[in-house]
């Protein structure tokens, strides 16, 4: 598809779905206007780009994920690494949206990245379920969010910031938060009141090998989400909370880019860096809590 074409569809997908968006300076109703922005009726305006996503940031932001780290992160996806984890956050979905007997489920992903997970996510649900399923990612990266929008143009796609999000009132299912930030009380606001929220986080021998190669006699060779998982609990109410582990092959070029995309290695200099290369890992640790959660 062309880039006057991704936008196009976007657009139309915008205004089927025009309910869902607000302005994030005032708070009114957002409309598209000639095909090419959003607009609310006091003129704050948002205009969609070529690859067919909108920019809803109100204050430029500087953030340490640059077009190479998506770019790793995109292999690694491609690689399967998340596969199981997806796997599971799709069924986890999907019983839940049967249960509640929806004709249209509206996910929103949290923090998206350059959107490998939504786009895989909801092409699972969608699959399990017979409902329309909507997928809205956003991140405040406007290079991982251009590259989402490049590679997938069934789902919109908007760089915002988290604590302004720019969406009405209970306009959410079910929204995901995968290895990201939080801002519960947005969360709050942006569910239904039978909607879930479904938060990943590293567990304890989540990429162990890197880790001990990468902080060999520090403090960070231990990793504890206890703290995380209590402000979860203070915010929603816990319905379930799980733990997925499992095992993945990487060839060489496939570590490179684990190294790059995780936050482990950003504090790592150039020969930390060589070393955990050289040790010729071939199968890494994943390991993840998964808790969901609904409104208290």
């Amino acid at each position: 598809m062309t880039r006057s074409g991704k936008l196009l569809a976007s657009a139309r997908l915008m205004e089927q779905n025009k309910a869902l968006f607000r302005c994030p300076i005032c708070r009114d109703a957002l409309g598209v206007d000639e095909v090419k922005s959003l607009l609310c009726v006091n003129g704050h305006r948002f205009d969609l780009a070529k690859q067919g996503y909108v920019n809803m940031l109100t204050n430029p932001s500087r953030t340490k994920y640059d077009k190479r780290m998506f770019e790793a992160r995109k292999m690694i996806n491609q690689a399967s690494f998340f596969e199981p984890l997806l796997v599971r956050l799709s069924e986890i979905i999907s019983e839940r949206q049967e249960s509640m007997g929806n004709d249209k489920v509206v996910l929103l992903d949290a923090g998206c990245g350059e959107g490998s997970h939504l786009s895989a996510l909801r092409e699972k649900v969608s699959s399990l379920l017979e409902s329309d399923v909507l997928g809205i990612g956003i991140d405040i990266s406007k290079e991982g969010v251009q590259m989402a929008a490049r590679d997938d143009g069934s789902n919109l796609w908007c760089v915002a910031d988290l604590a302004k999000c720019p969406f009405a009132d209970q306009s959410f299912h079910v929204i995901l938060n995968i290895l990201s930030p939080s801002n519960y009380a947005e969360f709050e606001r942006l569910l239904t009141d039978d909607g879930l929220l479904i938060k990943v986080v590293p567990d304890s021998e989540y990429l162990k090998e890197l880790r001990s190669l990468l902080y060999t006699e520090s403090e960070r060779q231990a990793y504890s989400n206890e703290q995380t998982v209590e402000l979860f609990k203070q915010s929603f109410e816990l319905l379930h909370q799980e733990r997925l582990q499992y095992k993945v092959h990487l060839d060489p070029v496939q570590l490179e880019h684990l190294v790059y995309m995780t936050p482990l290695s950003w504090g790592a200099d150039e020969q930390q860096t060589r070393q955990v290369l050289s040790k010729h890992l071939n199968e890494i640790s994943c390991d993840f809590l998964i808790l969901i959660g609904r409104k208290k």
